[in-house]
């Protein structure tokens, strides 16, 4: 690009976090790309438009459907960097008005998940299996959506909630017997974590596989990454000049990774809780998920 240029337009997707606000204000800039951020203030609503459409030059996704995305051939390039990540561990509640819910009283029992593919709920799946031997067939998903890439159908084990119904509702009025919830529904003293001491239990389970829990992911179209890789390396340095910008994170473990060496633990892990799962249809090496101009960001 000539120091002439104009910056590129990017059409982007990305939430209002701590981690990106620097850069969705404009206290960050660049003299080769500028975004055209959507107005959309809850990225997972977008999430179809980024894989079925692809909507967006430039956009945070949900790293299981990024795998199913790829999965099904879709032009997307996943950058090694982390805008959003979380400790899975207490947000698969029960209503402690109705009785005590443990990991090993799943069996049998009704969970609902906003969707089956939904990351946060592949996590603690992958939790359950292979740290509390809960086998998942045995328990009745409860689901609201279908999954953002269209190709993926639910397992046989999965059901939709009747049509109006919604899932804090069900909880508390016995529906279901447990969910897996957002944080901010926790503040309710009547739903309490299915698995004990969650934070203790999430810090240990970080520790036992050097791996933190990754939600969404950056993306940006094949076609940008193969015609243009400057912008694409010039995306990846503002996102992570932006994360740099924010407040410190709380004492412990930073999810917010960037580069793949940083982030190869814990791809590997939901690549393979995906492949127990049946959530895609093969076991991917974490290099397969990028291509030749982002697999070295960060490096």
């Amino acid at each position: 690009m000539s120091a002439n240029s104009a910056p590129l337009t990017l059409r982007a997707l990305l939430g209002d976090y701590p981690n990106t606000l620097a850069l969705k204000r404009g206290e960050i800039g660049s003299s080769i790309v500028r975004f055209d951020f959507a107005d959309v203030k809850t990225p997972n609503h977008a999430f179809k438009d980024v894989v079925r459409h692809q909507k967006f030059d430039v956009a945070e996704l949900a790293i299981v459907t990024y795998l199913q995305a790829k999965a099904h051939g879709k032009p997307l390039v996943l950058l090694p960097a982390v805008v959003v990540g979380n400790l899975p561990h207490p947000l698969l509640a029960y209503n402690a008005e109705r009785g005590r819910v443990s990991p090993s009283d799943l069996s049998g029992r009704r969970v609902g998940i906003r969707a089956y593919s939904v990351t946060t709920a592949a996590w603690i799946r992958g939790i359950l299996q292979n740290d509390y031997g809960v086998d998942l067939d045995s328990i009745r998903w409860v689901t609201f959506e279908d999954a953002h890439v269209a190709e993926y159908h639910d397992p046989a084990t999965a059901e939709r909630a009747p049509a109006g119904k919604q899932l804090l509702a069900m909880l508390l009025n016995g529906e279901i017997d447990a969910a897996v919830v957002g944080g901010a529904d926790l503040k309710d003293p009547r739903l309490q974590p299915v698995i004990a001491n969650p934070s203790a239990a999430s810090q240990e389970w970080c520790r036992r596989y050097q791996a933190t829990p990754i939600n969404h992911m950056v993306v940006v179209k094949e076609s940008l990454s193969k015609s243009n890789p400057e912008a694409v390396r010039e995306i990846f340095r503002l996102l992570h000049e932006t994360k740099r910008a924010a407040p410190p994170a709380a004492k412990g473990l930073d999810p917010l990774q960037f580069g793949v060496e940083a982030n190869r633990r814990s791809l590997e892990l939901i690549i393979e809780y995906s492949v127990q799962q049946r959530l895609i249809p093969r076991r991917f090496e974490v290099d397969e998920l990028f291509d030749d101009v982002t697999r070295v960001l960060g490096g």
